[in-house]
């Protein structure tokens, strides 16, 4: 597995420059850009733009792990799903472009005067048309474990039994909703086969974290952890100890 960071919420204030040397200084590997941020990494970018955020990344050692869109398909209103959807394929091409991996993308929540199933297979069809896009450019989408009620498990499974898109994944989120007894397993194999990129938190919580590391070693993830974590007056020092901690919880 590899470290690396989401700017939500650490980073938020960081420009670009700023967000490659304190990863570079901690021994971060790669950065899912969360939309909104100083960093000015969004579809609005110039296809020079775009070259240039490229080229500093890479000559930084960093990758490009991930844009942190907050497109969302749960609306009762087809309008506002067809938007997100739309908006999902602008941050498809982009991440093409920047030569990122894959678009994290999330449910928010269950609308209360809809039926819970109805809702689930409309996210799931809505992620399907995205992850066509997405394929054909040659990236991924992942959803995110998020969402009052739509965090749950198994209404992930279900969205994603309804898409059926090769290119579209999920993104773990280590909420404390994955813990059955103490333990993630059941919820892990549950969503397993489907795991294309992870979000981790704060390490120090009761969370099962060597368990988790231990399950994600025996599918052989090679792919990123990302830290989303707070933001701190010291941040470099944080990153560094959080490293450390980092590898310590995946030794047996």
């Amino acid at each position: 597995m590899k470290l690396g960071l989401v700017t939500y919420n650490l980073a938020p204030k960081w420009d670009l420059a700023t967000v490659i040397k304190n990863c570079k200084a901690t021994g971060f590997e790669g950065v899912e850009f969360r939309t909104t941020h100083a960093h000015g990494v969004e579809p609005s970018l110039t296809s020079e733009q775009r070259q240039e955020v490229k080229k500093r990344c890479a000559d930084g050692g960093l990758t490009i792990w991930g844009l942190g869109s907050t497109c969302e398909f749960h609306s009762p209103d087809p309008a506002v799903v067809r938007k997100n959807i739309a908006t999902c394929a602008e941050f498809a091409k982009l991440a093409a472009d920047l030569g990122a991996r894959g678009v994290k993308v999330r449910p928010n929540g269950i609308p209360k005067d809809v039926p819970v199933h109805k809702t689930l297979e409309q996210i799931g069809k809505s992620l399907a048309e995205c992850g066509k896009v997405a394929g054909d450019l040659g990236v991924e989408v992942w959803l995110e474990v998020h969402g009052k009620d739509s965090a749950h498990p198994p209404h992930i499974r279900e969205i994603m039994d309804h898409c059926d898109q090769r290119a579209v994944g999920v993104c773990w989120n280590s909420n404390a909703g994955d813990v059955v007894n103490g333990s993630v397993k059941e919820y892990f194999n549950l969503l397993a086969k489907d795991i294309k990129s992870c979000h981790i938190n704060e390490l120090c919580s009761n969370y099962p974290w060597r368990e988790l590391f231990a399950c994600f070693k025996q599918i052989n993830y090679d792919r990123f952890t990302l830290c989303e974590i707070a933001e701190t007056s010291d941040p470099v020092r944080l990153m560094k100890y959080y490293r450390a901690l980092w590898l310590e919880l995946q030794r047996p």
